[in-house]
C-alpha cells in the first residue's frame, strides 16, 4: 500500500519493545478513526444495513487497505497486543456501520489442514522467537514461514539467507533485489510472490512505473531476462556467452558481484515458487485473494475461491487420508524393506562404474517420460506476465528433439569445491549462508517414517536429491541410480518432476497421492529437498559458466 504522507506508519510495530508498538498502534488507530468519519456520515447515525445485510464499503480514501493490513496483524502478528489492538480498531471500524474485511480460506496452506499447522499464538519459545525474527524483519509473518516452521532448524537457516539477501549490504540496491525477486517468481506465474515483492520493491522507493511491465525497468534489469528465463527452465542451456553479454554491454553492464547477487536471487526465488505451489501456500490476508469484504454465502464457496486457486468442492473439503485405498497401508512398511533390501546389496556387491554410468543415462531418460497429468499449456495471467518476456518459454527436457547436452559430472564442477568459493568471493558470507543451508535440508531427520520411530532415512533423502539433479543431466559419479526406481513411485515422481520444473501445474491431488500415510511435516520436508537441489542445480549451470567466462 502507498502509504498518503506518512499518515499511516507501519513500523513501529516490528519493535521488540512493546511501548514503541504501543504508540505506533495509538497512532494507527487515530489514522484510521480519521478516514472512517470521511465515509461514516453516509452511514445514518445510529448505523443501518443496507437491504443486502452489507455495511457501508470501506474502498474510499484507501481505508479498504488499512482495515486488510489490521486483519492480517489481528490473525498474523506474534505479538499478542498488536493482535488484540488491530481486532479493537477493526471491531470499532464496524460499529461505525463500516465494512471490515475477513479471510477468505482456511490456513497458510490449501493442501494442509489449519489445524494441522501451528497456529499464531499458541507457538512455543523457540517458534516465537523465530517468528518475531520474521515479523521484525519483514513486517509480516507470511505463510511460507507458517509452514516452513513445521522445521525450524531449516527455518532459522532460510530466513536468515533471504534477509541477508534482500535486506543486509551487498552489491545490488534494495528496489533492484526485490525487482528481480518479482521477474523470478513471474516466470513460474507465482503471483503470491509476486504480490509481496510489489509491495516490497514499493516500499524501498522502488519507481512504480516498472511494475507496468518489464520494458519499463532499465535496460540493465531488461538484459537479465534471457538468464532468468533459462535459469527458470533450461539452465544446461547457460554459456559463458551468456555471461559474457551480460558483463560487456558497456554503460548497461553487471559487475560480476552484482551478476553473482542477481543470480543467488534468481534462484531463490525460482526455487521458492516450486514450495509455493508445492505446498499450496494461501494467498496472504492482506493481498488480492486473501480477504473479502462480502458476507460468508451460505455455501461459504464462491466464484472467488476459484479464481484464487480453489479448484473445485471435493478438492477443498476433501481430506488427504478420506479414502484411503487398501495398497496404501503397507506403503511404509514396503518403503521401509526396500531401503533395507538396497542396504544389502550395497553390502554385498558394488555395481562398476560402467554399470553406474548406464543406470544414471536410464534413469535421465526415463525422467523425460515422467510428467504431470496436468501437462496442458495455459498462459500466464497478464499481471504476472508482463514482469517478463518470451512467455512461450517453458521447461522442455533436454534430450528432446534429438538434443544432446552433455552429463554435468559433479566431479568436474561441484558446489563443495567450486561455486562455494565463487560465490563467497565475490559476495562475501552467501557462499556460507547458502551452503549451511543445502546441508541443513540434506541432512535434516527426525529419523521417523510416518509412525515409525528409529529409521535412518539417509538413503532415501539422497535418492529425491539425486533424482533431481539427474532431472537437471547432473550426475554423481559414486551413487548407483538404481535406487531412485526402486525407492519413488510414480506418483512420487510426477509430484517431483511438476514442482521442480513446472511448479504452476502442481494439484492437490498430486499431493495427496503421494505418501499417503505420511505426516504433513513429512511431505513439508520432501518439498524442502526439492527447494535446495533445484536451487543447487541452477547455480551450478549458473556458476560454472561464470567460471568458464573468467578462465
Amino acid at each position: 500500500m502507498e502509504e498518503r504522507e506518512g499518515e499511516v506508519r507501519w513500523d513501529g510495530l516490528c519493535s521488540r519493545d512493546a511501548a514503541t508498538r504501543a504508540a505506533a498502534l495509538d497512532t494507527i488507530g487515530q489514522a484510521v478513526l480519521r478516514r472512517t468519519e470521511t465515509i461514516a456520515p453516509v452511514a445514518a447515525v445510529p448505523p443501518t444495513r443496507a437491504a443486502d445485510g452489507l455495511l457501508v464499503p470501506a474502498a474510499r480514501d484507501g481505508l479498504s487497505e488499512v482495515l486488510a493490513r489490521l486483519l492480517m496483524l489481528s490473525k498474523r502478528c506474534p505479538f499478542p497486543d498488536v493482535r488484540e489492538k488491530s481486532e479493537a480498531i477493526l471491531s470499532g471500524v464496524q460499529e461505525l456501520g463500516i465494512r471490515i474485511p475477513r479471510p477468505l480460506g482456511h490456513g497458510p496452506s490449501r493442501f494442509i489442514p489449519e489445524k494441522e499447522t501451528i497456529q499464531v499464538g499458541n507457538e512455543d519459545a523457540m517458534m516465537h522467537a523465530l517468528f518475531a525474527d520474521s515479523f521484525a524483519a519483514l513486517g509480516r509473518l507470511d505463510n511460507v514461514t507458517l509452514v516452513m516452521v513445521f522445521h525450524p532448524q531449516y527455518l532459522e537457516s532460510f530466513l536468515k539467507t533471504q534477509h541477508y539477501l534482500l535486506q543486509m549490504d551487498g552489491p545490488l540496491p534494495l528496489h533492484y533485489r526485490h525487482y528481480i525477486g518479482i521477474m523470478a517468481a513471474a516466470r513460474h506465474q507465482c503471483s503470491y510472490l509476486v504480490n509481496l515483492h510489489v509491495n516490497d520493491f514499493l516500499h524501498v522507493g522502488g519507481d512504480p512505473k516498472w511494475l507496468n511491465g518489464l520494458e519499463n525497468a532499465p535496460q540493465k534489469l531488461q538484459n537479465l531476462g534471457e538468464l532468468n528465463k533459462m535459469l527458470a527452465h533450461r539452465p544446461w542451456l547457460i554459456t559463458k556467452e551468456h555471461i559474457e553479454q551480460l558483463l560487456k554491454t558497456e554503460e548497461n553492464s553487471w559487475s560480476l558481484a552484482e551478476l553473482i547477487h542477481a543470480v543467488v536471487l534468481l534462484t531463490h526465488y525460482h526455487s521458492l515458487a516450486s514450495f509455493t505451489f508445492g505446498c499450496g501456500i494461501s494467498p496472504e490476508i492482506d493481498c488480492e485473494g486473501g480477504h473479502t469484504f462480502r458476507p460468508p454465502s451460505v455455501s461459504n464457496y464462491c466464484m472467488c475461491d476459484i479464481t484464487n486457486g480453489y479448484h473445485g468442492v471435493d478438492e477443498i473439503h476433501a481430506s488427504p487420508t478420506g479414502s484411503i485405498p487398501v495398497k496404501s497401508v503397507c506403503e511404509v512398511e514396503a518403503l521401509m524393506e526396500k531401503m533395507k533390501q538396497l542396504q544389502e546389496c550395497r553390502d554385498e556387491e558394488e555395481a562398476s562404474q560402467e554399470e553406474m554410468a548406464t543406470r544414471f543415462e536410464r534413469e535421465k531418460r526415463e525422467s523425460m517420460f515422467v510428467c504431470s497429468s496436468e501437462d496442458e499449456e495455459s498462459a500466464p495471467a497478464r499481471d504476472v506476465s508482463r514482469h517478463f518476456e518470451d512467455t512461450s518459454y517453458g521447461y522442455k527436457d533436454f534430450s528432446r528433439h534429438g538434443m544432446h547436452v552433455p552429463t554435468f559430472r559433479v566431479q568436474d564442477y561441484s558446489w563443495e569445491d567450486h561455486g562455494y568459493s565463487l560465490v563467497n568471493r565475490l559476495y562475501p558470507d552467501v557462499g556460507q549462508l547458502l551452503d549451511e543451508k543445502f546441508h541443513i535440508a540434506y541432512n535434516l531427520t527426525y529419523n521417523t517414517m510416518a509412525m515409525h520411530k528409529d529409521v535412518d532415512t539417509s538413503m532415501l533423502r539422497r535418492a529425491i536429491w539425486n533424482y533431481i539433479h539427474c532431472m537437471f543431466g547432473i550426475r554423481y559419479d559414486d551413487y548407483d541410480y538404481g535406487e531412485i526406481n526402486q525407492l519413488l513411485d510414480r506418483s512420487f515422481k510426477v509430484y517431483i518432476k511438476t514442482v521442480v520444473c513446472t511448479p504452476e501445474k502442481t494439484t492437490k491431488r498430486m499431493y495427496d497421492s503421494f505418501w499417503r500415510q505420511f505426516e504433513h511435516s513429512e511431505k513439508v520436508h520432501v518439498n524442502l529437498l526439492l527447494v535446495e537441489a533445484r536451487m543447487q542445480a541452477e547455480l551450478l549451470y549458473a556458476l560454472r559458466a561464470i567460471t568458464r567466462y573468467m578462465t
